[in-house]
């Protein structure tokens, strides 16, 4: 066991037990992404599996993507931030080899996982084998933290009781965490937290509570996933189609110089 590892991923639990005060945990995409976040002051940062997939011409959510996040966790994972890295499904519905995957992220710096139950076809995982990959990453890293992920409200038609269902399992296998992306309406978010013990993630959306709001409901851990990510890809396409519209460049949020990007290459070395 790493002690460094088990005291960040110590620190990275506290994160989620301030009353009041949710973690705002942005996803990077990138080494670059990553260290500017970390630059503005986010002690956590968490990936985004659809930037991850994009950025590589793969799907999200095919479970396709292993070697990439492996190869971004290794580049990022010794940076001065606590690292969260969505892995999908597990890439793979054998615990044994989700368990192996979770050591070599441990190994390369992440102090977390995001591991989810929702499938490509838009079924979801049976619970009972979601739970043994989480038993099986917990049995193997005991101190990695899981933010046990899942998609009953993502994929559509989520029903109270199925996800209430689906968190008590989770928290029983022993999950740190449990996260549903889609849940933004109070009454649902509230039968949720009231649902488990454990903290719980949602994400943020632009017309969803406020993070004031969200914490007045329980809620520990606000993600941004793909959001990011979706927003700097359409800055950039709607920058450059603007300028060969108009002939001039347009009025855009602040733009980081070159030596400041730069400088982000060897941040944290």
């Amino acid at each position: 066991m790493s002690t460094a590892g088990a005291s960040a991923a110590l620190a990275f639990r506290e994160l989620h037990h301030r009353p009041g005060a949710p973690l705002l945990l942005p996803n990077a995409w990138d080494h670059a992404s990553a260290a500017a976040l970390t630059a503005a002051g986010f002690a956590a940062v968490g990936t985004t599996s659809l930037g991850v997939a994009a950025a590589a011409g793969l799907p999200d959510g095919a479970g396709q993507t292993r070697a990439e996040t492996l190869r971004l966790a290794h580049r990022i994972g010794s940076r001065p931030f606590l690292l969260s890295v969505d892995i999908e499904g597990g890439f793979s519905d054998d615990p044994a080899e989700v368990a192996d995957l979770a050591v070599e992220l441990a190994e390369a710096g992440a102090v977390g996982v995001n591991l989810e139950d929702g499938r490509a076809d838009g079924s979801l995982t049976a619970p009972h084998l979601h739970a043994a990959k989480i038993t099986a990453v917990k049995a193997a890293v005991p101190w990695l933290f899981v933010n046990a992920r899942t998609d009953t409200h993502w994929l559509g038609g989520g029903r109270d009781s199925e996800t209430a269902s689906r968190l008590s399992a989770y928290q029983d296998a022993g999950a740190d965490a449990v996260f549903v992306p889609g849940l933004a309406d109070p009454a649902s978010i509230a039968v949720a937290v009231g649902a488990t013990a454990l903290p719980l993630n949602v994400l943020a959306t632009p017309d969803g509570p406020s993070l004031t709001r969200l914490a007045e409901l329980g809620v520990r851990r606000v993600s941004l996933g793909s959001l990011l990510f979706r927003l700097a890809l359409g800055a950039a396409v709607d920058t450059a189609a603007r300028l060969r519209a108009n002939g001039v460049f347009p009025q855009t949020s602040p733009v980081p110089g070159y030596a400041a990007v730069q400088a982000l290459a060897s941040s944290g070395s």
